[in-house]
């Protein structure tokens, strides 16, 4: 499918061109993987488009840039209003929200300094795994990748180089006709899908592995756990064994792009009955809910545009 780009970008502190929004070839980010990004969903709601978490997000973004020392050159509210002036200059009124910081030209070693760039890209996009799969949820593999070890790359920063290591899992997936793949942590313990944080029901628990699994800590993973505790639904972050994806009466997968999407099988194995479960389909509606105005936003998610 051709992709559909939008009329504009905000990029280096203004609205310009989609085209315009442009780089050298020898940025070091290119060639070094260093930069660091969010991924944000804007919502068509009652009240008109609104933005989910979009402070958690920003948040998260300074923090993974302090991590690799890039020195974002704007602070927290230019961002924030230049999310909001995106969505207004596209006419958009849903959306994903991609903001980037990266080192661009200058010096040629690991190292060197160079000056920082920003921009802040939003399109429509659909459900990222594809047409029909949060009703009807997809099959998932184990991948042969693991990811990666503590006190390596730090996992917990949402960073441009970390997503090596999903391409190879998702690709994997792609190429042996699954929907997704699912990592093992250095210690063969479950840790996350290529671009997913993992949930497993238990006998009516809901368990996820934890963020010592060399995991991103997802702001998604963060508000399901939330809306599942509101529910009276138990949850657990815990070890969980790869024989557990085969234990397990429900499995789903949740990010900003996945949003929650259900796994029927994993390795050919049927998850459960192989359909999206109760536990599944409840917190799907709870999520779901906060943009159509059947769940109450008590913790303040939603940002207007």
């Amino acid at each position: 499918m051709t992709q559909r780009y939008p009329a504009s970008i905000w990029h280096n502190g203004r609205i310009k061109p989609w085209a315009e929004a442009t780089t050298h070839v020898m940025a070091h980010a290119l060639h070094y993987g260093s930069s660091v990004f969010e991924g944000i969903r804007c919502y068509a709601t009652p009240k008109g488009p609104a933005i989910f978490r979009l402070g958690d997000h920003l948040r998260r973004l300074y923090l993974s840039a302090k991590v690799h020392d890039i020195a974002i050159p704007f602070d927290r509210d230019t961002l924030a209003a230049a999310c909001r002036e995106v969505i207004r200059a596209n006419a958009l009124q849903a959306a994903y929200l991609r903001p980037i910081a990266f080192r661009g030209l200058g010096g040629f070693g690991l190292s060197a300094d160079t000056p920082v760039e920003v921009a802040v890209a939003a399109w429509e996009w659909g459900p990222y795994l594809g047409t029909g799969v949060l009703e009807h949820g997809i099959d998932a593999m184990v991948s042969s990748w693991q990811r990666m070890a503590p006190n390596t790359i730090p996992a917990g920063a949402k960073a441009g180089g970390n997503y090596l290591s999903g391409q190879l899992i998702a690709r994997e997936a792609r190429r042996l006709g699954f929907g997704e793949g699912i990592a093992l942590a250095s210690n063969g313990l479950l840790s996350e899908g290529a671009g997913e944080n993992l949930f497993l029901v238990l006998d009516g628990v809901l368990n996820t592995p934890p963020v010592s699994a060399g995991i991103l800590s997802g702001i998604t993973r963060h508000s399901v756990m939330v809306l599942a505790r509101e529910a009276g639904i138990e949850v657990v972050e815990r070890d969980l064994p790869r024989e557990m994806l085969h234990f397990a009466d429900e499995i789903f997968m949740v990010g900003t792009a996945a949003e929650i999407t259900p796994l029927r099988s994993v390795d050919g194995k049927p998850v459960g009955e192989g359909v999206p479960g109760p536990v599944t389909r409840r917190l799907q509606a709870a999520f779901f809910g906060l943009f159509e105005g059947t769940t109450p936003d008590r913790w303040g998610w939603l940002d207007p545009v």
